[in-house]
C-alpha cells in the first residue's frame, strides 16, 4: 500500500538478548504491565493520546501508541485536524504489538471509515484482547471530529471486537437517533447499544441534569449497574472521556473484572477531577490532574 511522503523501514535485529547474557548486567526476569492507546493527538495535551499516557503511568502501566490523527487544538477549541496515512497507522501498531506486546487496548478517536477499517483489521491481525472503545464523536468544545460514514463502520467493526464502549450522552444520542434526557433513556440506549453489537457499555450520564452524576455499566445478559456520585463543580472537564477509557483499559491489563476496572477508573477520574478544579490552564475547559496519586509500575514475571 503506497503512500505519499512515508517511507517504511525495517530496522537490524538488536543486541537484546546478547545484553542478558552479559553477566555484568541485572538479568532481565520481568516485565510491566503494557497498554496501547491507538487514537488522535492532542497538542494542548489534555485529551487524546497525551491523556492516555498520563493516565497509563498514574495507574502503573507503561504505555504505547499509534496515532489516527493529529489535532491543532486548546482549550478552547479544535483548530485543524490531520489524518495518519494508514500505511503509517499500520505501521505503529504493528511495531509495538511485534516488539513489545500489549495486554489492553484503549482505542479512541477513529474520524474516517477508512481508519476504523484498519484499526478492525489490526485488531483481527494480532488478536488484541480486552479492547476499550472510546467513541469520540464531540469534543469538549462542541467541535466534530468523525465524518458520518464513518459511524455506521464504527459499529459494523468495532463494536464486535470492543470488550466495552463506553459513549457518553451526547455520542450515544447520536449512535442511537435520538435525545436523550433520562435515566430511563439511558438504560434503554444502552440495551439498544448491545443489539446493534456491543458486548458492554459503558453509558455515561455526566451531561445529564441534576447534583447526582449517574453512570450505567450494561453488561449483555446482565443485571444493568449504576455508579453514582455527587457532582463535581469544575470547567476543567477537557479529556475527561480519553482519561476514563483508558483508566479501564489500564485496569484491565492489570488483571481487574470488567466492572471492578470500570469502578477503579471512575475513582481514578473523580479523584482527578477535584484535585484538577482549582487549577486554571487556558481559556476555556482545563484538563484533570492525572497525577493526583500516581502508583508505582506495575510489573510481572516473563513468560
Amino acid at each position: 500500500m503506497a503512500c505519499e511522503g512515508v517511507s517504511v523501514t525495517t530496522s537490524p535485529p538488536d543486541s537484546g538478548p546478547a545484553a542478558d547474557a552479559n553477566p555484568a548486567l541485572i538479568a532481565r526476569t520481568l516485565r510491566y504491565t503494557r497498554v496501547l492507546s491507538i487514537a488522535g493527538s492532542d497538542s494542548g495535551g489534555g485529551a487524546g493520546i497525551q491523556a492516555d499516557l498520563k493516565t497509563f503511568s498514574a495507574l502503573g502501566c507503561f504505555g504505547m501508541t499509534a496515532l489516527t490523527a493529529l489535532t491543532a487544538q486548546n482549550t478552547a477549541g479544535v483548530r485543524a485536524i490531520y489524518a495518519v496515512p494508514l500505511q503509517m497507522l499500520h505501521a505503529q501498531i504493528d511495531a509495538v504489538v511485534e516488539d513489545i506486546g500489549v495486554d489492553a487496548v484503549k482505542v479512541g478517536m477513529l474520524h474516517s471509515a477508512s481508519t476504523v477499517q484498519a484499526v478492525a483489521a489490526a485488531i483481527d491481525r494480532h488478536r488484541l484482547q480486552q479492547v476499550v472503545l472510546d467513541p469520540v464523536m464531540v469534543a469538549t468544545s462542541g467541535a466534530t471530529l468523525i465524518d458520518r460514514e464513518a459511524i455506521e463502520v464504527l459499529v459494523a467493526q468495532m463494536f464486535p471486537r470492543a470488550a466495552l464502549i463506553t459513549p457518553n450522552l451526547d455520542e450515544a444520542a447520536l449512535l442511537v437517533g435520538r435525545p436523550l434526557a433520562t435515566e430511563v433513556d439511558l438504560e434503554v440506549a444502552a440495551r439498544e447499544l448491545i443489539v446493534r453489537g456491543a458486548r458492554a457499555v459503558l453509558l455515561k450520564g455526566g451531561h445529564l441534569e441534576g447534583d447526582t452524576v449517574c453512570d450505567l455499566l450494561l453488561e449483555r445478559d446482565a443485571t444493568p449497574l449504576w455508579l453514582r456520585g455527587p457532582r463535581i463543580p469544575s470547567a476543567n472537564t477537557h479529556g475527561t472521556g480519553c482519561t476514563l477509557s483508558s483508566a479501564i483499559a489500564a485496569h484491565l491489563a492489570r488483571g481487574a473484572s470488567l466492572s471492578n476496572a470500570v469502578r477503579g477508573a471512575r475513582d481514578y477520574v473523580r479523584g482527578a477531577m477535584q484535585a484538577g478544579a482549582p487549577v486554571r490552564t487556558g481559556t476555556g475547559s482545563g484538563p484533570l490532574n492525572h497525577a493526583w496519586q500516581p502508583q508505582a509500575m506495575h510489573t510481572m514475571p516473563l513468560a
